[in-house]
């Protein structure tokens, strides 16, 4: 009982702690992220994609993008509100996935949508803003997945490469940008608003609790 109403009292969820830590943790997070690839792989393999596969595939993997990068975004308030710092071992990995699932995303758009036309690509990137954001926000992500090894850490030194890494940030606004544009053809901003509120709110908090720690 004295434990219970510990870890009542301090906001912390026993065992959770010990789990984050369990050897196969990692191992598991990897696959659950993985698992998305798996079933459009198997889709596309099957022809289960539907009457238009390039655009199944372009959606699919952006939004799968997106959700990652929320996922991202969120590591930081759960370790803090459950009190639970071993949650930090999961963020490179899952960050390195956002990157695999935008990489996906850009090889969806150039090979099936643009048969890896440069000039047609180059030409779409000036022409259309979504376009112009989104590619704007895969080199951020590719500056960021390369910078994301420990010998880059050491390199950089640790505050240089938090200041780079706080780049992610304005992944997230460029990517909700790109949706935002995106679906402004079809005046169809359900999704748009769904992401918007969450990046809204995971960033929200962050600029909240920066706040409370210099007024202290």
């Amino acid at each position: 009982m004295q434990v219970s109403r510990a870890s009542h009292a301090s906001g912390r969820l026993p065992g959770f702690k010990a789990i984050s830590l369990h050897p196969l943790a990692k191992p598991l997070v990897f696959v659950l992220a993985l698992m998305p690839f798996g079933y459009l792989l198997w889709a596309a393999v099957f022809d289960q994609l539907g009457a238009n596969p390039t655009e199944a595939l372009v959606r699919s993997t952006g939004d799968w993008t997106l959700r990652t990068l929320c996922v991202v975004l969120a590591v930081t308030p759960l370790r803090v509100l459950t009190g639970n710092p071993a949650l930090a071992r999961f963020r490179r990995m899952l960050g390195l996935f956002v990157y695999f699932y935008v990489v996906l995303h850009l090889l969806s758009y150039s090979g099936f949508d643009m048969a890896f036309d440069l000039g047609d690509i180059t030409n779409d990137i000036v022409k259309r803003p979504f376009i112009l954001v989104g590619f704007a926000a895969f080199l951020l992500l590719s500056m960021l997945a390369l910078t994301s090894s420990n010998r880059a850490i050491k390199a950089l030194g640790g505050k240089n490469w938090q200041r780079l890494h706080k780049a992610v940030y304005v992944v997230a606004g460029l990517a909700i940008l790109h949706f935002f544009w995106m679906r402004a053809g079809k005046n169809d901003f359900a999704e748009v608003a769904v992401y918007a509120a969450t990046l809204a709110t995971l960033l929200g908090w962050r600029f909240w609790r920066y706040l409370y720690k210099n007024s202290l």
